[in-house]
């Protein structure tokens, strides 16, 4: 039976040690232009912000945020942390 057991878990270790391996470099390209894409909409927020209007300045200051390396990509990276710990818990109770 654990043989079995074994055998079918495979294909699905495989398949999340690549989706993990994948996700990882395209997090760390896109954390990289999401840096450069936050920092040019929070100047433009402050300009917005300090010239036209508080509440559109707002709105993009918390837009800016998002696309930081501090909004989507962190969360981004727990959820693959996440996806990681499964791995590894499968591995450690199929195959101790």
């Amino acid at each position: 039976m654990r043989f079995i057991l074994k055998i079918l878990a495979a294909p699905v270790i495989a398949v999340l040690t690549l989706f993990v391996w994948l996700s990882s470099g395209l997090l760390y390209c896109s954390s990289w232009i999401f840096g450069l894409a936050g920092t040019l909409l929070s100047i433009l927020a402050l300009v917005v912000l300090f010239t036209t209007s508080v509440k559109n300045g707002v709105i993009l200051l918390v837009i800016a945020f998002l696309v930081s390396p501090m909004g989507l990509p962190l969360a981004a990276s727990g959820l693959l942390g996440l996806i990681q710990r499964l791995r590894v818990t499968i591995l450690e109770h199929v195959y101790g």
